[in-house]
């Protein structure tokens, strides 16, 4: 009989393993994760689980007696110490494990601070995982003062979370701006105004030159000369994809495990699906960060197992919460050239060309403007930029 064999339970392993059996697959199926925790939602632990709105139980993606009924061997708290792609085998706590299909939806992995800068003190984290967040928690007190690192979403979040729940919060970022490297100016400077007017101090241009402490982290030293006194640390510059496992097995990577449009990898008999995958993109190869994309490409390579031979068309969106505001993103804005805004009440807009393609849509509270400007970019369709820049313009005739 048939063995699938999953390595990483995560979103990407949790679909990909629920979509085998709900698609009449009949084999084995074993689904291993480092973790001791069932697979679960991450995005909602550095906002609703940090904030106490959100329990252990419902950030699970599917209760524990599923992978039971469903007869799937669910192994956690495991690692896979090696792969012989060759004998089609996996070791997994000394355990040799025989394989059909082998599976790669390890996820990614956070950059740390490096020691040499004091990110081996006590009191300095990062948010990715759910040990991550439980072991930050008791760190925030009321008044305490968090220094962040780093302003992209993953930063901007812990920032919303730590201010709403009464800390003092410092956020500095390297670069001119944040959100440089994800989005324009216009979407940096609306998040930068909505931080600040919830007292966030953010520098920008100002990197961390070193963290001090005896033992547990109490200063922090930046680029810029001063001097903070902190009770902790978060670190959010940023994360990799999880590929050493797959390089050992002799993958191809290619900032992250190469894959082509069936979610296949280089080597003969394993497939790759989630944030550890790179994948052909309108002529180019992309990894996408986001839920949505490790939900679709794995149940696109659970069919491919079975047989289906269907491609893989990434449909690029994603989402951030941040106090009131709900920012959801559709495409990607990589190459633009021009920005048009819409507004109305409290809902904005910003659209991204290039020349006259519409590449993405950063909508803040605009759910409207959201899922026009997502419907337009799958299509491959274009809209008037002087009838989108017109405020009165109807949303849903840039449909037409």
């Amino acid at each position: 009989m048939s063995h699938v064999v999953v390595v990483g339970a995560g979103q990407a392993g949790s679909s990909l393993v629920a979509k085998l059996r709900n698609d009449g697959f009949e084999g084995d199926i074993t689904l291993i994760g480092a973790e001791t925790a069932p697979p679960y939602q991450r995005p909602p632990l550095s906002k609703k689980y940090l904030l106490g709105e959100m329990d252990l139980e419902r950030l699970y993606l599917r209760p524990l007696e599923f992978y039971a009924d469903n007869n799937i061997a669910l192994r956690l708290g495991e690692q896979v110490e090696a792969v012989d792609a060759d004998a089609k085998t996996i070791t997994v706590s000394g355990e040799t494990l025989s394989y059909d299909d082998l599976v790669f939806t390890t996820g990614s992995i956070p950059r740390y601070l490096p020691a040499a800068v004091g990110g081996d003190l006590q009191g300095v984290y990062v948010v990715r995982s759910l040990a991550d967040v439980d072991a930050m928690a008791p760190e925030f007190k009321d008044d305490a003062h968090v220094l962040i690192i780093g302003g992209g979403y993953i930063g901007l979040e812990a920032a919303a979370v730590a201010a709403t729940k009464g800390l003092r919060v410092t956020l500095v970022e390297m670069a001119d701006r944040i959100l440089q490297r994800v989005a324009c100016e216009e979407t940096s400077d609306y998040f930068r105004d909505l931080h600040q007017s919830h007292g966030v101090t953010i520098l920008e241009g100002v990197g961390l030159e070193r963290l001090d402490g005896e033992g547990h982290v109490s200063s922090a030293t930046l680029t810029n000369g001063e001097t903070l006194d902190v009770d902790f640390v978060i670190a959010g510059i940023g994360i990799m994809p999880s590929t050493e496992l797959a390089e050992t097995a002799g993958v191809a990577i290619d900032n992250g495990i190469q894959t082509d449009e069936h979610g296949r990898t280089s080597v003969d008999g394993i497939w790759a699906a989630g944030d550890c995958t790179s994948l052909p993109y309108r002529g180019t190869r992309i990894r996408l960060e986001s839920v949505p994309n490790a939900i679709d490409q794995a149940e696109i390579v659970a069919e491919n197992i079975m047989g289906a031979q269907k491609e893989y068309v990434a449909k690029p969106w994603f989402w951030s919460d941040q106090y009131d505001v709900k920012l959801q993103i559709a495409g990607l804005n990589i190459g633009y050239d021009e920005v048009i805004t819409r507004y109305s009440g409290s809902a904005l807009s910003f659209w991204y060309f290039k020349g006259n393609e519409l590449l993405a849509v950063d909508a803040m509270n605009d759910p409207r403007g959201y899922m026009v400007g997502k419907r337009l970019i799958e299509a491959g369709k274009t809209v008037s930029k002087t009838a989108l820049a017109n405020q009165d313009t109807d949303m849903k005739s840039l449909l037409k």
